[in-house]
């Protein structure tokens, strides 16, 4: 234990705490983190080194040819998944486990699973880590009234942080240790057998991996906890998420390293589409145009990331699953606007089904059902594993970027996202609606992305022809405050919260070198500025 730094409880957790943070629970993080730290630097130098040599070079990502062996074997799968991976129809998305009510309202829900979320719907503060690993602990334990035992609610999808996130309330040899590790931990220390035992886990969702070398050290991670635990090697399984340009050049080589643990792959657009923005938006020919306007599943750049996932995935066994459907649906279901709402993702995804996938996500509770219905009523059986595409896909195919320019209102809304984002971030909270839609960290990405390379890039307004430079974001990012202070009715303490919001987001859309993430920065540079106004 003198090897341990821990913060004190957060304010009105210390039972929740004390529960979690046993000696027993201690010294297993402790053994986690000693064994993986040096392989967590390993691959956050291999993302840096990476970076570097395709700027150095000029050159674009493609299929290794050191590992065409693999890609060329048709001989390997991965491991089937469990009896209750096998229908994925319907998954529950951005589901932070702190916010207890949304968590027990999506247990009782028909969904086949939930995104049980510290990443992208979730802000990492010690209170809600803290706060969402407990609700876990309590649903898996069967001690929370009114909630069905673990074998029969849906399957938790634990997503823990990505690499690129740290837990700054544990330091281990007097380093601190690494977000996922933290969340990982914690779950497989107080859940795994349970979960292993009642047919319900431990399953995961891993996100921002970009490489298979990334996927590799994920399985060395399951194989030690699998021997500390004493559960049969395999018991874990994983879908991870394409969120990466550089991953998708790489989806054989993941499932490869991951066969007796995966669960599948997974894509989505916006933190895939941000992505380019990422490794190559000072490049003219990756300007992305006005996601509002010119960015669907259906562009070509993310058609064949779609088709190629979804091929990749059935010829090696493993399930492939779309994105999350970000529509709200309004309270009243008599309304045309609710009847547009439900079209609307019946279409977006019903493109998806059509392009075979085993399932999907939504945020709205509300939406299950449906969207189960057009699964049942466009495909048979519990999954479309024999939907095998036949398609080519080539390295241009996967690198085009579509055609289209840049609006005035795509501008704007991409300015109200990334400062609401950032707000949010500031009250403790992950996600945010907004028009309509819940807004999280891949939207907030995509969006301050954009920002940065129209101004990089200095577009040209589609409407009046003026060009995106700092002192029209600027003007933009002042009237946007405004608005927002009196749409939303903020009080003086709100509006001073805002101001300082939409200062960080003109301090990242301005920076001469473009930040990772979003919540990386906010979480190294700006760690939690909102606790403390």
């Amino acid at each position: 234990m003198d090897k341990v730094e821990l913060s004190d409880p957060p304010s009105g957790l210390e039972t929740e705490f004390n529960t979690l943070l046993t000696p027993g629970a201690i010294h297993f993080l402790t053994e986690l983190s000693s064994a993986f730290n040096e392989d967590v630097d390993k691959i956050l130098w291999h993302r840096t080194s990476r970076k570097v040599q395709l700027d150095l070079t000029n050159s674009y990502p493609d299929f290794a040819l050191v590992n065409a062996h693999i890609r060329n074997d048709p001989s390997w799968k991965v491991s089937p998944v469990p009896r209750r991976l096998q229908n994925r129809h319907v998954d529950i998305g951005d589901t932070a486990p702190c916010k207890t009510e949304r968590f027990h309202r999506a247990l009782l829900s028909s969904a086949q699973g939930i995104q049980v979320d510290f990443d992208d719907g979730n802000c990492p503060t010690f209170f809600n880590q803290i706060k969402g690993i407990f609700n876990i602990y309590q649903v898996v334990h069967n001690k929370v009234s009114g909630i069905p035992p673990i074998f029969k609610v849906p399957v938790l999808m634990l997503r823990p942080r990505a690499w690129n996130m740290v837990e700054h309330n544990m330091m281990i040899h007097g380093r601190e240790v690494p977000g996922p590790l933290f969340d990982y931990g914690l779950l497989m220390y107080h859940t795994g057998r349970t979960l292993y035992e009642s047919e319900s886990g431990p399953f995961f969702y891993l996100s921002k991996v970009e490489s298979s070398l990334e996927a590799k050290l994920w399985n060395d991670i399951f194989v030690w906890t699998e021997k500390k635990l004493n559960l049969p090697i395999g018991s874990i399984k994983a879908t991870v998420l394409i969120e990466s340009v550089l991953a998708s050049f790489e989806m054989e080589e993941i499932l490869y390293e991951l066969k007796e643990h995966s669960a599948g792959l997974n894509s989505g657009i916006w933190d895939y589409s941000a992505s380019f923005v990422n490794k190559f938006g000072h490049r003219q020919e990756f300007l992305l145009p006005d996601r509002s306007k010119y960015v669907n599943m259906e562009k070509l750049f993310l058609k064949s990331y779609m088709d190629l996932l979804v091929q990749t995935c059935h010829r090696r066994g493993a399930l492939a699953t779309g994105g999350m459907a970000a529509l709200l649906l309004p309270e009243n279901q008599a309304s045309q606007e609710y009847r547009n709402v439900i079209e609307a993702v019946k279409r977006s995804k019903l493109f998806e089904i059509n392009a075979g996938v085993d399932g999907f996500m939504v945020y709205d509770i509300d939406l299950v059902a449906p969207m189960q219905k057009l699964f049942q009523a466009h495909t048979t059986g519990p999954n479309q594993l024999h939907v095998i595409p036949d398609v080519g896909v080539s390295q241009s195919d996967l690198l085009t970027m579509p055609a289209g320019g840049v609006t005035l209102y795509g501008l704007k809304y991409n300015i109200a996202v990334g400062i609401q984002f950032i707000d949010s971030w500031f009250k403790g909270e992950g996600h945010f609606f907004y028009r309509g839609k819940v807004e999280d960290s891949a939207t907030a990405e995509i969006s301050r992305s954009q920002v940065w390379q129209w101004i990089r890039h200095q577009v040209r307004l589609e409407e009046d022809n003026r060009i995106v430079t700092r002192s029209l974001v600027q003007i933009l990012v002042k009237e946007a405050e405004s608005e927002l202070a009196t749409e939303l009715g903020l009080s003086d303490m709100e509006k001073r919260r805002l101001c300082v919001a939409a200062e960080i987001f003109l301090e990242i859309v301005l920076k001469r070198d473009f930040p990772e993430f979003i919540t990386m920065y906010l979480n190294l540079d700006h760690t939690f500025l909102g606790g403390t106004m």
